[in-house]
């Protein structure tokens, strides 16, 4: 009988890397899979077709992957220090540990690593999640921190994240998460049309549609760097200040909406300047299984023996 959203009581948590989570390992997982199995059936296609469908399949699958898997990554804005700073609450010891921040779409990661990591008879080596996703109560954790006794770093960085705190850092990183997290499912959206229309005898409109997940992703970038032009509260700890700045997450993200538009682009422009080459570049495949059928079908037609029977003329007569 477990308690508490499943875990044993009375026995040490489980620790997660900050800038990995489970549901970012299932989405990695899956289209590695997804990839992998297309490379395992690559061999069976013929000509120079093979490496068009290995680009294009590689590519979209990143695509993809990219923009579900910054959903779930703390990459979005980092930062990090080396102090040396007051320990726990009501105590003068002091420790010198390396403090990180990490800030994602829907939550962020305080990072506690003392250097060493035994100081004080203890192993420091902390890493608290807190989220502000929808339905999760950001209050409510910060409260469950205090109550286990927090070391003080991550009990200030997470305090200024609360909702009644001053700096307003709750209210501006929460709402750029949220409509960043939106516009990036109707990226992913587009994507999943887009690789249904190019597949088709519909090219412009899936370039418009790639263009369309293009101009989200970027939409989502422009959301979360909103904050940037909010003045920030000075993090403080010791005599050092903890200063952010994007992740790669953020510039991965940037990247691909950029790649999506000029693909789309470019699809739109042979589209209309060079209608044939697109067509033949889209459809390869199916002009060397075509051009195979012709050769085929000329074997048949110039085989000598086909003429042969072809000019014996049967008759049949009946005498009464």
């Amino acid at each position: 009988m477990t308690l508490w959203n499943g875990e044993l009581p009375f026995y040490p948590q489980p620790w997660h890397a900050p800038g990995y989570s489970v549901p970012l390992l299932i989405v990695i997982l899956v289209f590695l899979a997804l990839a992998a199995s297309f490379l395992l059936i690559l061999p069976g296609i013929r000509g120079h077709s093979r490496w068009f469908w290995l680009v294009r399949v590689l590519l979209s699958l990143f695509i993809g992957a990219e923009i579900v898997a910054v959903h779930f990554s703390a990459q979005w804005s980092v930062g990090g220090m080396n102090t040396n700073t007051s320990y726990k609450a009501f105590s003068a010891a002091r420790v010198s540990a390396h403090v990180g921040l990490h800030v994602g779409l829907g939550g962020i990661n305080i990072t506690l690593t003392g250097t060493p990591v035994q100081q004080l008879n203890e192993t420091i080596d902390y890493n608290e999640h807190f989220n502000w996703r929808l339905g999760e109560n950001y209050a409510e954790e910060y409260s469950e921190a205090l109550e286990k006794g927090l070391p003080d770093p991550v009990l200030y960085l997470a305090e200024k994240f609360t909702p009644s705190s001053p700096c307003g850092l709750y209210r501006q990183y929460r709402l750029a998460g949220h409509y960043a997290s939106a516009t990036l499912w109707v990226a992913f959206c587009f994507w999943l049309l887009s690789n249904a229309l190019l597949s088709m005898p519909v090219p412009l409109y899936g370039g418009l549609a790639l263009m369309t997940t293009g101009t989200f992703t970027l939409f989502s970038i422009f959301a979360f760097a909103s904050i940037s032009r909010v003045p920030l509260c000075p993090l403080r700890l010791g005599s050092s200040t903890l200063v952010t700045h994007y992740g790669a997450a953020f510039w991965v993200t940037l990247a691909t909406g950029i790649l999506c538009l000029l693909l789309g682009v470019a699809v739109v422009s042979l589209h209309y300047s060079r209608p044939s080459a697109l067509r033949t570049f889209l459809d390869g495949s199916v002009k060397d299984c075509g051009s195979q059928a012709k050769r085929n079908l000329s074997l048949i037609l110039n085989n000598p023996l086909h003429k042969q029977f072809g000019a014996l003329d049967l008759t049949t007569s009946t005498n009464l």
